[in-house]
């Protein structure tokens, strides 16, 4: 069955970059052809334009790497649609002037096609993706082709189960017929589906149906009797679903797999691809690198001022939590007295952050070169290292203290659920000097529930900014 789901998967995600290249193909010929044999009439390189072409063709099949923008596709509407065709194509310009830019072409591209392209792109990659929604869902699902499901159920849950199926946005199945397995309802209909069989004459009536797969929705059943219904599917060939969802269907992390030699059912709130946690991981070690790098020539520097200023080490180093509960020894240029932690709890009374984090805008453990090194975030390039070694990556969740992580709650403790960052969300919203906890786990929360390689680099370039412009230290 995994097999079956993976050949959809790749069916439908295929199907729409196909589309889509074919769409940016089409659109940006036309753009061309427009201006230089409708609007103005003069030749053009058509080696350089071929060239631009690839260019788009390259920036279109990243942003499918990158963004995964397709991956709710069928269950988007007519107007979360467009904002998706708008964003995407807005992406590919930006994209194009950029490399046209470094490349050192874009004064022999017409300006003009900016504007063409955009137009056209959105016009015609809009009404492409409407319409393949509409011949999946309409005519695939009502074609030979498409996987035909019979639905075994209770007379009471009947309608429920039947209209969610029929609601449901997957274009490759078709509810042709339903069982009722503790109602006589022969005959009958639901929500447009004819009623075929009940308990009593369930297998010999599915001997000489039109169907590939059964899905198998009986609370209450015993669980030997659903056991050798499903066995009986089996020996006729057919493809078994059964409903073991005791939660909520709106969790769309649930999932069946082996461990053990046992079939679990395995539950999370959020799941994260892992092609695009390699992707992620790659990203942090390239930018783990090139600070290290930066790292390396401050470091006398830094050093010598950090000595010149105050006794004690130049680098300093604390125990903090990482993913799922791991410790790890985090880095920094020491920007504080020797004697700071012990400092700490008379100053408790003084915290300006409500709930388990400690900031004071004016703290006195804090030395004349840390501040410096704080307000730049110079203090804070040692943790290349980190990222370096795995324990953190450039984005994520900030890692708590030991203490910290202590007195964290169940809902807290997710914010940990992934491998924290040198900056993230929180840092980078607008509103670093945030003096309340609860405030940074919910925009750690929103990061985690919302992750996608584009927010990490949007994340990104935001902490160039906020560090260039000086607006708090993290």
């Amino acid at each position: 069955m995994e097999n079956v789901r993976r050949k959809n998967k790749m069916i439908e995600t295929y199907s729409i970059l196909i589309m889509d290249l074919l769409c940016v193909l089409v659109s940006y010929a036309l753009s061309v052809y427009i201006r230089f044999h409708i609007i103005h009439v003069e030749a053009y390189p058509r080696d350089f334009h071929i060239t631009v072409g690839a260019y788009i063709v390259a920036l279109c099949l990243l942003y499918s790497l990158f963004l995964d923008a397709n991956s709710n596709f069928f269950y988007r509407g007519w107007l979360r649609e467009l904002y998706y065709t708008v964003r995407y194509t807005l992406i590919l310009v930006v994209g194009l002037v950029v490399v046209l830019y470094l490349t050192q072409q874009s004064y022999a591209f017409s300006r003009l096609i900016y504007g063409i392209f955009l137009i056209l792109n959105i016009a015609i990659t809009y009404f492409v993706h409407m319409a393949f929604k509409k011949v999946m869902w309409k005519y695939y699902r009502e074609s030979e082709s498409s996987t035909k499901m019979l639905v075994v159920t209770l007379d009471i849950t009947a309608n429920e189960v039947i209209e969610s199926l029929i609601r449901g946005k997957e274009w490759y199945y078709d509810i042709t017929a339903v069982a009722v397995y503790d109602a006589d309802r022969v005959g009958g209909s639901i929500q447009g589906v004819p009623v075929v069989a009940s308990k009593e004459r369930l297998y010999e009536v599915v001997v000489q149906m039109l169907v590939d797969e059964v899905f198998i929705c009986l609370p209450g059943v015993p669980t030997l009797e659903i056991r050798d219904m499903i066995q009986r599917f089996e020996e006729m060939g057919l493809v078994c679903h059964y409903n073991v969802d005791i939660f909520s269907r709106s969790n769309p992390n649930t999932y069946v797999q082996k461990m053990a030699g046992y079939s679990v059912i395995s539950f999370a709130l959020k799941t994260m691809d892992s092609r695009r946690l390699l992707v992620k991981r790659l990203i942090d070690i390239a930018g783990a690198v090139a600070g290290l790098a930066v790292t390396g020539v401050i470091t006398p520097f830094v050093a010598l001022a950090i000595k010149l200023d105050s006794p004690g080490p130049v680098f300093f180093s604390q125990t903090r939590v990482g993913k799922n509960g791991r410790r790890f020894q985090i880095w920094k240029f020491r920007s504080m007295y020797l004697d700071a932690e012990e400092r700490k709890k008379e100053l408790e009374e003084q915290n300006e952050v409500k709930g388990l984090m400690f900031k004071m805008e004016d703290d006195p453990r804090i030395t004349r070169v840390g501040r410096f090194i704080r307000k730049t975030s110079i203090d804070e390039t040692p943790q290349f290292w980190n990222i370096l070694i795995g324990d953190m990556s450039l984005v994520g969740t900030r890692p708590p203290t030991e203490d910290e992580f202590e007195q964290y709650n169940g809902y807290y403790r997710r914010r940990m659920s992934i491998t924290p960052g040198l900056t993230g969300m929180w840092q980078v919203s607008g509103r670093s000097d945030i003096r309340d906890f609860e405030e940074i786990v919910k925009l750690d929360l929103e990061y985690i529930d919302n992750w996608s390689l584009g927010l990490d680099v949007k994340i990104l370039f935001l902490t160039v900014f906020a560090v260039l412009g000086r607006k708090g230290s993290k």
